[in-house]
């Protein structure tokens, strides 16, 4: 049977985003958002568990324990001169399973990952909050990361990092950094982010705003004047900030509201779509809180926002529509991929003709 090591090494090799070790399949990587299987032999129940306990090993030696007892565990190591993966192990009808994401060492430049630049320039804001929004796989953790490398590489700050797990890995730079994973270091997001603001922090990433105390805590730090920036799994900017208040009791959203439209700044939002030479592509939505904006969410007028960002011509705003119609005029996309994934495909469908 193909061992843990050998599929880590294919994997990286297709250039491969997952690497499913599921019973009842060959192990299966997914390569430019195809599912690829590695040979014909069907992983039985025996063959995962031997998989997963290699991947274990492989983790320096990391306990089953956490995983036999709860049925799930998830953690990042490395192999050197490899790659950096990052393991959500879970039982899946009583047999041990895994999902490993590749993550790079070192992160490519972000105009090589298609990445344009005024979603970087959301790096110059000095405090408030923005969010990077989309679906699961649609590589928001990539874009996190570029955004911190920027700052690290062009300012003088504390950077703090609060990641389940921890994925880049950054250097100090003009910047320190302190990465802390959720469960090693620190007990949860809450805990790390209470404690983080007695660290001088100029600026937090916070993995993932889960709940809404959670929420709660990273728009006070940045009320107070720290840059916080944080995941949501939302599509488009006014259903995000709909998100946001609706975790709220009903006795507390007028408040949110105003909260929010003062402490929000910007909010990206962004997919992966196939291109025409067999690889993944980012697209964004990119709405920038100005005047206008900020009185919409005081006044619960959030279903207007997205019609500000569709029609805006400014380069602080860009629709998801407008950057699929980049891709598709410069002949990198198909105009069926480019309706699939459009926010207005009747209106894209009249820009396409």
């Amino acid at each position: 049977m193909i061992n843990a090591n050998e599929l880590f090494d294919k994997a990286v090799e297709m250039e491969g985003s997952d690497l499913f070790v599921v019973a009842g399949l060959p192990a299966t990587i997914r390569a430019a958002g195809k599912l690829e299987h590695i040979g014909t032999e069907k992983l039985t129940a025996s063959d995962t568990r031997a998989l997963v306990e290699q991947i274990y090993t492989l983790a320096g030696d990391r306990s089953l324990e956490k995983l036999l007892h709860t049925g799930d565990d998830d953690f990042s190591f490395a192999i050197p001169g490899l790659s950096r993966f990052r393991v959500s192990a879970y039982k899946q009808r009583g047999a041990l399973s895994a999902v490993i994401r590749t993550i790079a060492f070192s992160l490519p430049a972000a105009a090589e990952l298609g990445i344009p630049a005024n979603i970087m320039n959301c790096t110059d804001f000095s405090k408030g909050l923005v969010l990077i929004t989309g679906p699961a796989g649609s590589g928001k953790s990539t874009t996190l990361a570029c955004l911190i490398d920027q700052i690290n590489k062009t300012e003088e700050k504390h950077i703090i990092t609060l990641e389940d797990p921890l994925e880049y890995l950054h250097r100090h730079e003009k910047s320190i950094v302190s990465q802390r994973e959720i469960n090693a270091d620190t007990n949860s997001y809450i805990t790390a982010l209470r404690a983080a603001l007695r660290q001088s922090p100029d600026v937090v990433l916070l993995g993932e705003m889960r709940d809404y105390e959670t929420i709660q805590v990273a728009m006070t730090a940045a009320e107070t004047g720290h840059l916080i920036f944080s995941t949501l799994h939302t599509l488009g900017s006014a259903n995000t900030i709909d998100r946001i208040i609706d975790v709220f009791p009903a006795s507390q959203q007028a408040q949110i509201a105003v909260q929010l439209s003062m402490v929000l700044q910007a909010v990206i939002c962004q997919q992966l779509v196939p291109t025409v030479d067999g690889k993944m592509a980012p697209v964004f939505e990119l709405m920038t809180v100005n005047q206008a904006i900020r009185n919409m969410i005081r006044d619960t007028k959030i279903p207007q926002i997205d019609g500000i960002v569709y029609s805006s011509t400014t380069e602080d705003m860009m629709s998801m529509d407008s950057s699929l119609l980049k891709l598709y005029n410069e002949g990198r996309i198909t105009a069926e991929t480019a309706l699939t994934h459009a926010t207005n495909p009747e209106m894209l469908k009249r820009k396409l003709n």
